[in-house]
């Protein structure tokens, strides 16, 4: 069954509620990007009225976790994941719709082969930037995943 937007969003309502209570979807989906989107609104804003940075990081994880996700599927192997180490730059101010994009699907690849042919876990750094409506860079992160096939 492939990953796709309405899943993952579906997911989300059950597993991970804070996620789609705070408006954080996922848009689209494929090999190699995710994008997710997320207004700011009254629910996920910080003390300052603009989007909590939890919130950014939240939707900004989502992106890349995604991926992982759906490449550990398309391998029919059962695989552990877990994020074991991040980093945040935040540029501007996150106002009006934010919208996250990681373009490092390919990177898993690699990382899923071989951590299925040693047995091993692997680790992959991952970034997802995040944009307001006018193309700007609001917050880039950087997330490592680790993951290893289940015995």
């Amino acid at each position: 069954m492939k990953l796709t937007p309405s899943k993952i969003n579906a997911f989300n309502i059950f597993k991970l509620p804070s996620v789609y209570l705070l408006g954080i979807r996922v848009k689209s989906i494929d090999r190699g990007c995710c994008t997710v989107s997320v207004k700011h609104r009254w629910i996920n804003q910080n003390p300052f009225k603009s989007l909590f940075w939890a919130v950014q990081g939240m939707a900004a994880e989502l992106t890349t976790g995604a991926l992982v996700m759906a490449k550990i599927q398309e391998s029919r192997k059962k695989v552990s994941m877990l994020v074991t180490t991040n980093n945040a730059t935040f540029t501007k101010k996150a106002t009006g719709r934010v919208t996250f994009v990681c373009n490092d699907g390919e990177l898993i690849d690699h990382a899923l082969q071989k951590a299925i042919e040693t047995g091993e876990g692997q680790t992959i750094w991952m970034k997802s930037v995040g944009t307001n409506t006018d193309g700007v860079e609001v917050s880039t992160f950087n997330f490592e995943w680790s993951i290893k096939v289940k015995k």
